[in-house]
């Protein structure tokens, strides 16, 4: 049975080894791109988010919210034409669900997880 402090753990070496991968390509000297800053800030946030999310099971909707707009706004402006609008799509359907959770308009097998 994994206890609380575990799953924790876990969740703090998650985030670490998303910052990690965020950064390696420019700790290995490879040219900076748009595409590589926009993957650097997308998974950087994730990890923040994540223990966020982790150590305050509260601000669940508001940082995922905030998720959203981060990565509609970073992949809209950063990644090129068909990429862009993926990530401006799903950046909005991620701020949609928090304004559902907000409001309480989900289902409630969904509901549950931003209500704990």
């Amino acid at each position: 049975m994994v206890n609380i402090k575990m799953f924790k753990l876990l969740g703090v070496l998650l985030a670490l080894m998303l910052v990690i991968w965020a950064i390696l390509p420019i700790l290995r000297h490879q040219p900076l791109n748009n595409e590589l800053i926009a993957t650097a800030i997308i998974l950087i946030m994730i990890a923040a988010a994540y223990l966020v999310i982790l150590f305050n099971p509260s601000w669940t909707k508001a940082v995922f919210f905030f998720e959203g707009i981060i990565i509609g706004v970073s992949g809209y402006i950063l990644l090129s034409h068909p990429f862009n609008a993926i990530f401006l799509v799903i950046g909005l359907f991620i701020v949609m669900i928090a304004i559902l959770a907000y409001i309480q308009k989900l289902p409630a097998g969904v509901l549950k997880w931003f209500y704990r």
